[in-house]
């Protein structure tokens, strides 16, 4: 169960550090379509470095699902019988929503590979490899695309805040404290991450970007 749970550390650290550089690179929207299309063109034109990179994120997140899959399954066996009263103290919002809030990511993952990635979804009928600025700002016009953006932008949120002072803990990094310094500045991460990835859909569907 040890390795286990350094698998789930290790993996959950390189997650969050993919999710700490994207979010900062979406927010180039605000900069105007020139920024963030030229960014996606960089991206694009370093292939050795973006698949590199696009398999260190696969690997992480199948490893990643592989060892949470387990982990909850050997918990379940240690204890086949639930509590017949449930009161938690130390657990927070985040911890108790980790395993819904992982498979609702792990959909919208697959889902904006396909929507943003290889165009194969295309909720406003048309893509460009080139345009991603238009991409953008053509989808979160939509209100379920928006609506679903937000929605899993909130699991990514608590996701990060438990993720990411679990994963310092689980390898070893993080000893045990009654007030972990950790756990606040994995608050301010998830909050950071949370709120630059949230303000995109929300910027261009009510208007302030176009």
């Amino acid at each position: 169960m040890v390795g286990k749970k350094v698998v789930m550390g290790v993996t959950g650290i390189i997650g969050i550090a993919f999710v700490i550089l994207h979010s900062l690179g979406n927010l180039l929207i605000f900069q105007g379509s020139t920024a963030l299309n030229a960014y996606s063109h960089f991206l694009k034109s370093s292939a050795e470095l973006l698949w590199a990179l696009r398999v260190t994120l696969i690997v992480a997140v199948i490893l990643h699902v592989i060892a949470a899959a387990q982990l909850t399954g050997q918990s379940r066996a240690a204890r086949p019988t639930g509590y017949v009263k449930r009161e938690p103290q130390v657990a927070t919002v985040a911890s108790r929503t980790m395993r819904w809030g992982g498979v609702l990511l792990l959909i919208f993952i697959v889902f904006h590979i396909l929507h943003f990635t290889t165009g194969t979804i295309r909720p406003t009928g048309a893509f460009s490899h080139e345009d991603v600025y238009s991409n953008v700002v053509g989808s979160f016009r939509i209100w379920w695309v928006a609506l679903f953006y937000v929605v899993a932008m909130i699991a990514l949120g608590f996701h990060l805040f438990h993720g990411a002072w679990s994963s310092m803990r689980s390898i070893g990094v993080s000893p045990p404290s009654p007030r972990p310094l950790h756990r606040r500045l994995s608050l301010l991460i998830a909050i950071l991450v949370w709120a630059a990835f949230t303000s995109v859909p929300v910027a261009v569907f009510t208007g302030l970007v176009r």
